[in-house]
């Protein structure tokens, strides 16, 4: 292959169309429930626009990526795919590690390619304000921007341990205009329920979803926006994993395995998907999705019906999941703190294509410190994931003396979440929990589903 350090692509080589990999798959994917008469729907009129309904269930494999959109995508896009060559030395490994880079977006992660998109399509439709949840921040501060963009007020329920953990996410949310209160709030009736069961509850991503959409259905001129799970979520994310085939192909060289971190599933989902035509047509490739042990809803939780927020009010999916009332270990990496994993990255891996594993977090910022050190770069606690099983891959590698090459996907930078390094660095740093015992209840309360299709 060619000795070269960075792959940029031109503005024109830029993808013009996202590519939705329902119409390949061998086996359809199950439908959305309603929450009520547990019959096939599709996701609520009154909390999305009818562009975005269509691209969630929609049978096109390209959909054209509109002009204005592209427009705002060429402020960081096409984003850089980078070689790990000062890691590779550290490791002393045969293997090539490249890593396709994110944080450049001004948000500094890859939730800005469908924050802008959903904005955009919400505009569209006349819709005046959107009501979110963020875990991290970071699909928070990528929505207020994408709010900011296009006009919409943005309110946001942020997971209460990460609103603490955190606050110049929060910060920045309200630079660019949002309005941000900790979840479980008292401004919802969800939120208050949880807060006179547990007034010290520290908050998880099902909690925040149920006051958003809460938040949403109360009112007419407002609409919910997710910023991982689904498919329309994904589908804008699959600019990453199409840049990245181009950027390989320059490179001249092919992935052997690919790596991103999971907690809904949109940044893996982005980065994989375009992979999979080539995998299912039996390409010999390892793509591997990375969680915490703390909420590992892949390694740990079973494929069933459950609802996508504490209250019920979201559809009922198939997915991977722990319970719906499930609330994890209080995480540095909140956004990989949800029960369940997205329905797609969930049918994917039950047809083989994709492997799950699960690293606990103590490792995990140990191979981000190892990252950091010598990529230059310093990750956000959740890719960090990936880069321990990036780094195990490699040690792999060098043990065997293959020369594999190894793809991650590194969602975002880790610049305002400096505070959980700083514990890690003097040793404070909480090791994973995880209760078997709170798993057995959440999924106690999974809803009884009667649909065979």
């Amino acid at each position: 292959m060619k000795k070269v350090t960075k792959i940029i692509l031109q503005e024109k080589d830029m993808p013009t169309s996202w590519y939705n990999i329902l119409p390949d798959l061998p086996e359809p994917l199950p439908p959305l429930l309603h929450p009520g008469t547990q019959e096939p729907t599709i996701l609520p009129p009154p909390l999305f626009p009818a562009s975005l309904n269509e691209q969630e269930f929609s049978k096109e494999r390209y959909i054209e990526i509109p002009e204005e959109i592209q427009e705002m995508y060429k402020m960081y896009r096409p984003t850089p795919l980078i070689r790990a060559f000062r890691l590779e030395q550290f490791l002393g490994t045969p293997a090539k590690i490249f890593y396709k880079y994110e944080g450049v977006s001004a948000a500094g992660s890859h939730k800005l390619n469908t924050a802008i998109a959903q904005a955009y399509y919400n505009k569209k439709a006349g819709v005046k304000r959107l009501a979110t949840e963020t875990g991290a921040g970071q699909w928070g501060s990528a929505l207020a921007l994408g709010c900011q963009f296009f006009g919409l007020e943005c309110k946001v329920y942020m997971v209460k341990v990460s609103y603490n953990q955190k606050p110049y996410r929060r910060i920045m949310m309200e630079t660019w205009g949002a309005t941000v209160i900790p979840s479980p709030s008292t401004e919802t009736n969800i939120g208050r329920q949880i807060l006179e069961k547990d007034p010290n509850s520290p908050g998880s991503l099902g909690i925040a979803i149920s006051e958003a959409v809460e938040d949403a259905f109360g009112r007419d001129d407002t609409c919910y926006s997710l910023g991982s799970v689904l498919n329309h979520v994904i589908l804008h994310q699959t600019v990453i994993g199409l840049e990245t085939k181009k950027q390989l192909e320059v490179a001249d060289v092919e992935a052997d395995i690919l790596v991103g971190c999971v907690g809904g599933g949109s940044n893996f989902g982005g980065m994989a998907v375009p992979f999979m035509p080539a995998k299912m047509k039996g390409k010999k490739m390892q793509i591997i999705a990375v969680e915490p042990t703390a909420c590992p809803s892949m390694t740990k939780g079973p494929l069933a019906w459950d609802y996508g927020d504490v209250a019920g009010m979201a559809p009922i999916a198939k997915m991977f999941t722990l319970g719906h009332t499930f609330i994890p270990s209080p995480s540095h990496a909140g956004g990989l703190r949800y029960h369940g994993m997205s329905p797609l990255v969930s049918h994917l891996h039950k047809l083989g294509f994709i492997e799950a594993r699960a690293v606990d977090q103590k490792s995990t910022f140990e191979s981000a410190i190892k990252f950091a050190r010598t990529e230059g770069i310093i990750p956000a606690p959740e890719p960090s994931h990936a880069i321990k099983v990036v780094i195990d891959e490699a040690l792999k590698c060098k043990e065997s003396g293959e020369k594999k090459t190894i793809v991650l996907a590194l969602s975002g930078h880790g610049h305002f979440d400096l505070g959980s390094y700083e514990q890690f660095l003097a040793g404070k740093l909480e090791a994973d929990t995880y209760s078997e015992e709170k798993v057995k209840q959440a999924l106690a309360e999974l809803p009884k589903v009667k649909y065979a299709g």
